[in-house]
């Protein structure tokens, strides 16, 4: 091979060197300026390291900031101990975060299953709507009064809004009333299959205010839920609702 600087061929050594360089599409000469001032080959991104500092990357500062400190101004005792206790206040804290999330799904998974023995009861929860079923159209609910009343009025309506029917309950004992609705509307016909909704009505200090009503429904089932929510308890034509939520457990006849 001919040396491009026209001073005759290249050793054979340095054609060797030279085929080597070419073929790495790297352009070198024998001039030993010109190959020291080439732009060097792509360097290739280290892999990101995690974010977070483990116990060894601790005592590795650590280890460096002993190394650098001034001789005459060394780090004293109470410093020393005080950067430890930090660390591992800090590394405990993360292990206790750890326990409490397996803790929480231990606790939602056996509240679950303790959540199973509710199903096929009644549970009260505070909606006033309620459910009617071909099968078992009589309903129970709950209202609420602050002071006893001697009639609260109530009214049943469809999910349209549409009266169905109204009857009188006797509140005079106060408190949490229970009553009853037979699932017929005001012509003494059973309903159809579905959700309907209470509203009731009492005279309070001389004057007709809105009561709150609450209603009992079927349980279908369970599900797991999370740590926030709990056990979800499946209510027959009424959908889910956390177990916290539930006022009261009846027997179903």
């Amino acid at each position: 091979m001919v040396n491009p600087l026209g001073t005759g061929p290249l050793p054979a050594n340095s054609q060797s060197n030279l085929g080597s360089a070419i073929s790495k599409n790297t352009t070198v000469t024998t001039n030993p300026f010109l190959d020291g001032i080439r732009l060097p080959e792509d360097a290739k991104t280290p892999e990101p390291k995690g974010q977070e500092l483990t116990q060894a990357d601790f005592f590795a500062l650590l280890s460096q900031q002993l190394s650098m400190q001034d001789p005459f101004k060394p780090v004293g005792n109470d410093q020393m101990i005080a950067q430890m206790a930090s660390f591992s206040t800090v590394d405990g804290i993360a292990k206790l975060n750890a326990e409490i999330v397996t803790l929480n799904s231990v606790m939602t998974s056996s509240q679950a299953l303790q959540a199973s023995g509710l199903v096929g009861q009644k549970v009260l929860i505070p909606s006033a709507t309620t459910h009617v079923s071909a099968e078992d159209p009589n309903v129970n609910a709950v209202v609420t009064t602050p002071q006893p009343i001697k009639d609260i009025m109530v009214r049943v309506e469809d999910q349209k809004g549409q009266l169905i029917t109204t009857f009188a309950v006797d509140g005079s004992a106060g408190g949490n009333v229970d009553f009853g609705w037979d699932g017929k509307n005001s012509k003494g016909e059973l309903v159809a299959a579905g959700n309907y909704v209470f509203k009731a009505s009492g005279k309070l200090d001389g004057k007709s205010q809105a009561l709150p009503v609450s209603s009992y429904a079927h349980v279908t089932s369970v599900s797991l839920g999370n740590a926030t929510t709990g056990a979800i308890l499946n209510l027959k034509g009424i959908g889910g609702v956390k177990l916290g939520d539930v006022l009261a457990v009846a027997e179903n006849k």
